[in-house]
């Protein structure tokens, strides 16, 4: 285990922040942290990058965490964020009810999904802040990929930034360039918490098959994931196919 990985994991969020412009001086930046592995190092490493920016890029830092009504323990998040002094707001929900009780959801993550964004976004614009950092990482970005080309047909994924005219708030994403691999590797070094996720769903979703994929891949092609960032930075429409020039032929 490198002990450089903290910095190498700083040089990549400080080359997002770059790359896409996703933080400016005077920003208040509300971390969307579930308390797992992804959103609490996210938490760390923007600590990181205000501590060692704080003079070219001042900029504030507020943890909010969505209660779900789950019974999740959240004591270890709480000492986690007083550790790195970050105000943290816990935010009482009642998705659980919602998505396991009421509508008795089969397949609820994609409702989920949406209520706990419209809960985070209200969150950060009743606090005054104009930033939501979001913990998805590079691994996340080719499996948002591989999903939306094998179950819709598409070829899209996230952006590393994405400004809400209606909520008023630009979604930021400064993990796009680290790997879940260094995340699982920072958490030790760091004594970095991650608590237990109590959603019935979890680990049962069509993002765990592709993830199979992906890991599946890299024994084959260790660069895989480095391959598709290429790919993206390097994309251009004239390799695809054009727009079909008669929408009504026979096999329009």
């Amino acid at each position: 285990m490198s002990n450089n990985l903290p910095k190498s994991m700083l040089t990549q969020v400080t080359r997002a922040i770059t790359h896409f412009s996703l933080i400016q001086p005077g920003d208040k930046v509300v971390v969307g942290v579930s308390g797992g592995k992804d959103s609490n190092s996210l938490l760390f490493c923007l600590n990181m990058y205000r501590q060692r920016y704080l003079r070219k890029i001042p900029f504030q830092l507020h943890a909010v965490h969505l209660d779900m009504g789950l019974g999740a323990e959240i004591e270890p998040l709480k000492d986690y964020c007083r550790r790195l002094d970050i105000p943290l707001t816990v935010k009482a929900t009642d998705i659980g009810a919602i998505l396991f009780d009421i509508r008795k959801e089969s397949n609820p993550c994609a409702l989920c999904a949406n209520l706990r964004r419209g809960a985070l976004h209200n969150t950060a614009l009743e606090l005054g802040y104009n930033k939501v950092a979001l913990a998805h990482h590079l691994d996340d970005v080719l499996e948002t990929f591989l999903m939306s080309l094998l179950y819709n047909g598409n070829m899209k994924t996230f952006s590393p930034k994405t400004y809400l005219d209606r909520a008023r708030l630009t979604l930021i994403r400064p993990f796009v360039y680290v790997t879940e691999s260094q995340i699982l590797q920072l958490l030790p070094q760091k004594n970095i918490p991650v608590i237990h996720n109590p959603c019935p769903a979890n680990k049962k979703t069509k993002r765990e098959e592709i993830k199979k994929l992906v890991n599946d891949l890299s024994f084959q092609y260790p660069d895989v994931r480095q391959k598709f960032l290429t790919a993206l930075h390097n994309f251009d429409p004239k390799n695809l196919w054009p727009a079909k020039e008669n929408q009504k032929g026979r096999w329009g």
